[in-house]
């Protein structure tokens, strides 16, 4: 009876989880959404069946997960996300992903604007907006892999695609994390037809490399890239060469650097390190990753993931204005400034 009583009450659960995504995702408009007219709201991002239908109970997901010897993945995501569609679309739609993730993986869907309680890994409980926002969730989608003592070992910021979303599975389900940084297990295991060099351009910084800041200085965009990169060479190729990224890109010292690059320079700390020394103690492992630095040293924001020109411009723009001031979180600044360029006339597609 409790069985079926808990089988039940997850139905209805669900049932209340998708309309609170719809309700929501009206709500706060356009978030994350293909060019819309203001009154519809953001397409549904359709989970797939497999998915746990959950009470949200992390702990009790940590351990059910254990005693099927998978761990658990929760997945962060948002109606009208177009990464997270592609995820489920296209990186799911694949049966070698997809059985890999059943497999290995109790998987729980939490969106960032819910209002449903959540247990989360320390038992205190909390609502999944604020869960999110506690585990600074500023791209959707994002994935958590937790092990089985509630230790989140493996996190992927942002969209993968299939063949880097396939290698970081394969890197989680070894469970390599304790043995060496995800980075280093992608620059072995994966390849792509792209680049052997490392893209030029006009604005970026020369050697000798000193990162310190100084007082009214520019805000510090660093690069972190590595040859044959499709995503590196889609970034230099579309997003930097348009009109509006090159004006933000003048509001920056930018500089680059290969993940494997043994030049030592000076960090924005002040210390003398080997640039690859410092990628892997930033735990960077996905390329490119951009780190931004405000004019005291300090990391106030980065991406990593797949992103196409808006959100890149979107981000950049975020540190040129100091949004993240006034606003922590990233996904309601995309919001407003969707919004504002709407209001303008402009139309805005977040895969163009």
């Amino acid at each position: 009876m409790l069985a079926a009583t808990q089988r039940a009450g997850a139905a209805l659960r669900a049932l209340a989880h998708s309309a609170s995504q719809a309700v929501l995702a009206a709500m706060l408009g356009l978030a994350g959404a293909f060019a819309q007219t203001p009154a519809q709201a953001p397409r549904p991002i359709d989970i797939p069946a497999w998915f746990e239908q959950s009470f949200l109970d992390l702990p009790d997901e940590v351990a059910a997960a254990a005693r099927e010897n998978k761990r658990l993945l929760l997945y962060f995501g948002q109606d009208g996300c177009p990464y997270c569609r592609k995820l489920m679309e296209l990186n799911f739609s694949q049966r070698a992903i997809a059985d890999k993730t059943r497999t290995n993986f109790r998987a729980i869907a939490i969106n960032i604007w819910g209002d449903l309680e959540v247990t989360g890994l320390d038992g205190q409980r909390t609502t999944e907006k604020e869960f999110a926002r506690r585990l600074r969730v500023q791209f959707t989608p994002t994935l958590l892999f937790v092990d089985e003592r509630g230790r989140v070992t493996t996190r992927l910021n942002g969209y993968w695609p299939p063949h880097k979303f396939a290698a970081a599975l394969d890197y989680v389900i070894a469970r390599q994390e304790d043995k060496l940084p995800l980075g280093d297990y992608l620059a072995a295991h994966v390849k792509e037809a792209a680049r052997s060099e490392l893209n030029d351009q006009p604005f970026l910084m020369k050697p000798p490399f000193d990162l310190r800041r100084a007082k009214g200085a520019k805000p510090l965009a660093v690069l972190f890239e590595t040859p044959e990169c499709q995503a590196c060479d889609e970034m230099h190729r579309e997003g930097f060469q348009r009109a509006e990224m090159r004006a933000l890109l003048a509001k920056f010292d930018v500089a680059r650097f290969a993940l494997g690059d043994a030049r030592e320079i000076t960090v924005p700390d002040g210390r003398r390190l080997g640039a690859a020394a410092w990628a892997r103690e930033a735990k960077v492992s996905y390329t490119p990753t951009v780190v931004f630095f405000d004019d005291a040293g300090r990391e106030v924001f980065r991406f990593e993931g797949y992103v196409r020109p808006f959100h890149l411009a979107a981000a950049f723009d975020y540190v040129a204005q100091r949004a993240y001031r006034g606003e922590p979180q990233f996904q309601r600044y995309l919001q407003a400034r969707a919004d504002r360029l709407r209001a303008g006339g402009q139309t805005v597609d977040l895969w163009r």
